[in-house]
């Protein structure tokens, strides 16, 4: 399986065009947006593009919307809103949490811990598993990108006893890119530009 893991559009639909089209040209079997689609007052549809290429969405809430205008936005393109559910394809398990731990939206630490297990718990079975968030974990070299924005305890606890393979997350746009392992798991900021992942 392929995807196009991407973050922090912002309301941008020309970059939602942009990746739509990356998504085609690479090949992807599936885009998962990791939060930050919107501005919240943005009336814009991001996700428009991939709807009418009839493309695959997973996606999150970042701490720029609200989980319930997520559910909205992926309610009128046919996406899926992965905060605290879980999808299957094939033999690979995605689950995640959306918002962040900052914020108006924002979680504390506990519910983001279990919003991820939740999800997990259905797919625990699978032979791979991938977690999504928005806001990276604490103690990671992401947080070292930003003096504002900490990293999550919640999602480093997800981590270490929940074990996904790999997890996507977006959040500090400075670290678009960045890759790095904690324990078994492969951390990936995905940032804006998007980041092709095969599974």
């Amino acid at each position: 399986m392929r995807i196009l893991g991407a973050g922090d559009l912002h309301g941008d639909v020309s970059l939602a065009k942009k990746l739509s089209a990356k998504a085609l040209k690479e090949k992807a079997d599936l885009i998962v947006l990791c939060g930050d689609l919107t501005q919240e007052h943005s009336l814009d549809n991001v996700l428009q593009p991939f709807k009418e290429k009839n493309q695959k969405v997973l996606l999150i809430s970042g701490n720029h919307e609200s989980i319930a205008t997520a559910d909205f936005l992926a309610y009128i393109n046919k996406a899926k809103h992965l905060h605290g559910y879980s999808v299957k394809y094939e033999e690979t398990g995605i689950f995640g949490c959306g918002s962040a731990n900052i914020g108006i939206h924002g979680l504390d630490e506990e519910e983001i811990f279990h919003t991820l297990k939740k999800g997990f718990d259905r797919i625990s079975y699978l032979k791979k598993k991938l977690m999504v968030t928005h806001v990276h974990p604490a103690g990671t070299k992401m947080e070292l990108f930003s003096k504002f924005v900490k990293g999550s305890t919640g999602v480093l606890k997800a981590i270490y006893e929940l074990k996904p393979d790999i997890l996507l997350c977006s959040h500090v746009h400075e670290a678009e890119g960045l890759e790095e392992k904690l324990g078994s798991t492969k951390i990936i900021n995905v940032g804006k530009e998007g980041k092709i992942i095969d599974l």
